[in-house]
């Protein structure tokens, strides 16, 4: 099953079960996917079973939900500061080389470079080839981390992204993001799966590794459409950037276990195994990582480009476009 969240024409947070490429069920009533789940924890069902007891048979067109914007993230938090959006890097086979691309000197590869020591990303990235897939009870090797922002850096499908005006690039990254709602009582329950693009400033974290953590304090998107149930082991997607609606880039990308260098069981023990991401009715969203990047392949973004990510599995496309905040610097002032 795939669910979305949506505005009505009245302004009301209502939820959908989508049936095809076309048509959406509508829920009844105001409802937000967050107390659904909420719901169906309290009651020990599934979310699936909570779902289909409140079908109603309206059907709505789908695309007229994109078209005049009322689409949302398929999950929120009625306060954004308790949603944590947050992710892990060189998980993806192949992800190291994206990285050292950034990361190493733009000098000509040639015969010394066999001899140069390996990066922190290669270093990273052969511990999880060689622990990132424990045996079940085993713990595996932890991946990289990094924190993203709380809800307020969510922006909806088909709404642009906002880049800083201190930014000095913005670009795109496809990947898959685990959704979650902690419990009553601590325990983390993940709804399912969505496609997200990171985003980040891959020019600033370029200039030095140690600048991966100011490059991802950057808005970022997922959806449409939260997939409910396991993630397909072999999920094959594409990435590409529109200008003008003409593509100027585009390249298929690879994820799921298959195409991974840790299980998501290990990505998501070792998210939370810290208390402090277990608070009873946060939400958590997590990005797993990609080993496809435009940047890495010489492309610019520029605002106004469009930024769209596709797997059949997770149905309607996600799309944003670019654009740069006019925002101006706080002054900091004592007290």
């Amino acid at each position: 099953m795939r669910i979305i969240q949506f505005l009505d024409l009245e302004g009301t947070h209502r939820v959908g079960i989508v049936r095809d490429a076309k048509t959406v069920d509508a829920l009844a009533g105001e409802q937000t996917v967050y107390s659904l789940a909420l719901e169906a924890i309290r009651s020990s069902k599934s979310l699936t079973q909570v779902l289909s007891e409140q079908t109603t048979g309206r059907q709505l067109e789908y695309a007229n939900l994109v078209a005049e914007r009322r689409i949302l993230p398929p999950l929120d938090h009625p306060d954004p500061a308790h949603t944590l959006v947050s992710g892990t890097g060189l998980t993806h086979l192949g992800s190291a080389d994206a990285r050292d691309e950034m990361h190493r000197a733009d000098a000509a590869a040639d015969a010394a470079a066999s001899t140069e020591p390996l990066t922190d990303s290669m270093r990273m990235f052969r511990m999880g080839i060689e622990g990132g897939k424990p045996a079940p009870g085993e713990t595996g090797v932890q991946p990289e981390w990094f924190y993203k922002g709380d809800g307020g850096i969510v922006t909806a499908p088909y709404r642009p992204l906002l880049g800083p005006p201190f930014a000095l690039d913005g670009g795109e990254e496809p990947e898959i993001v685990g959704l979650y709602v902690v419990g009553f009582d601590g325990t983390p329950y993940r709804l399912g799966f969505a496609l997200g693009n990171e985003f980040s400033d891959h020019v600033m974290e370029k200039q030095n590794y140690l600048y991966l953590a100011h490059s991802k304090l950057r808005p970022c998107a997922f959806g449409p459409e939260l997939r409910l149930g396991e993630l397909p082991k072999d999920i094959p997607g594409v990435s590409r950037i529109l200008r003008a609606d003409s593509i100027i880039w585009e390249k298929p990308f690879l994820s799921g276990e298959l195409n991974m260098s840790h299980t998501i069981a290990n990505l998501e023990y070792h998210h939370f195994k810290y208390r402090g991401f277990c608070r009873p009715g946060d939400v958590h969203v997590h990005f797993f990582g990609t080993a496809t990047l435009s940047f890495a392949e010489g492309i610019t973004l520029m605002p106004g480009d469009e930024m769209e990510i596709e797997a059949e599995s997770f149905g309607r496309p996600l799309r944003n476009a670019l654009a740069i905040s006019s925002q101006t610097d706080h002054t900091i002032r004592a007290l």
